[in-house]
């Protein structure tokens, strides 16, 4: 756990995949076709908390939605890549705009479409109910499922590791 804490005192943003890690993986479409998905309040509220310690926050998901769009935008996340099934060059593109290194880059994940990003980032996230291989490659795996709190879970993992959750669980009671 001691080389964890180490790899999450680096990290400057992380990039979060959205079905299976910021939603539970199901998928709800009406006779229309309009898609919809169920975001847990927790981690978004973990997203503020991210970015509220100076952290930064992206996203990279294989599937194009409003929703995702509109649930990015109310957290106040800018950074938001959506349609690529490959993740390689939207990480690409990601590190060209941030300028920051893979090494100060947690990317979170659950099926094998994330494995090439995460093997690349300074910490690998996988949610607990992720593809077997795909928690062979992590650093960090969240006691939670996707969808269902895990986000929350690794950013104060983060924030705890750089010494900042105490501060901020304490601002909450001020």
């Amino acid at each position: 756990m001691d080389s964890t804490i180490k790899l999450a005192q680096n990290i400057k943003m992380v990039i979060f995949d959205i079905d299976g890690v910021l939603t539970n993986g199901t998928l709800y479409f009406d006779n229309d076709g309009q898609e919809y998905k169920a975001f847990n309040s927790k981690d978004g509220h973990g997203l503020r908390m991210l970015l509220e310690c100076g952290l930064q926050a992206a996203v990279i998901t294989g599937r194009q939605s409003n929703v995702v769009e509109h649930r990015m935008k109310d957290l106040g996340i800018d950074i938001v890549f959506q349609g690529y099934r490959d993740k390689r060059p939207a990480f690409a593109k990601l590190l060209q705009q941030t300028g920051l290194k893979p090494e100060n880059i947690a990317y979170m994940g659950d099926d094998v479409i994330d494995l090439p990003v995460m093997t690349q980032v300074g910490m690998a996230i996988a949610v607990q109910d992720a593809h077997a291989f795909v928690k062979q490659h992590a650093d960090y795996i969240t006691e939670n499922s996707g969808g269902q709190g895990a986000a929350r879970e690794a950013i104060e993992f983060i924030l705890q590791a750089q010494g900042l959750l105490e501060d901020k669980l304490g601002s909450y009671l001020a």
